[in-house]
């Protein structure tokens, strides 16, 4: 009983073999039609990707980094350690610049 398991497992292999090798024999009849795409094909993906990647290797000439300024910067983690954080005004399409599109009141 126990040769006609081991048998079976066997022809089990071999036939699992021989469809992985036939199988990846396959992958080489594959049609391939690049000739019929343009070599551009892409080319805009591709620069919109590096467009949008920033240069991890980038160097500031300006000192300090552009957007920081150190003492404003000290300030505000002074205020935010003391609990004196300035709350800021809370900006709505309408009050935005300091313009009201309500209209003025009165005569």
């Amino acid at each position: 009983m126990f040769c006609i398991r081991e048998t079976i497992r066997l022809s089990c292999a071999k036939t699992l073999f021989v469809a992985v090798l036939l199988g990846s024999g396959l992958c080489g009849c594959v049609d391939n039609n690049r000739e019929t795409i343009s070599p551009y094909f892409g080319q805009a993906l591709r620069q919109d990707l590096a467009a949008q990647i920033a240069d991890p290797d980038a160097h500031y000439r300006g000192d300090p980094a552009p957007g920081s300024n150190g003492a404003r910067v000290a300030l505000a983690q002074e205020r935010y350690r003391t609990g004196k954080v300035i709350v800021p005004i809370a900006a709505t399409a309408s009050t935005v610049g300091g313009m009201s599109t309500t209209p003025p009141t009165g005569p």
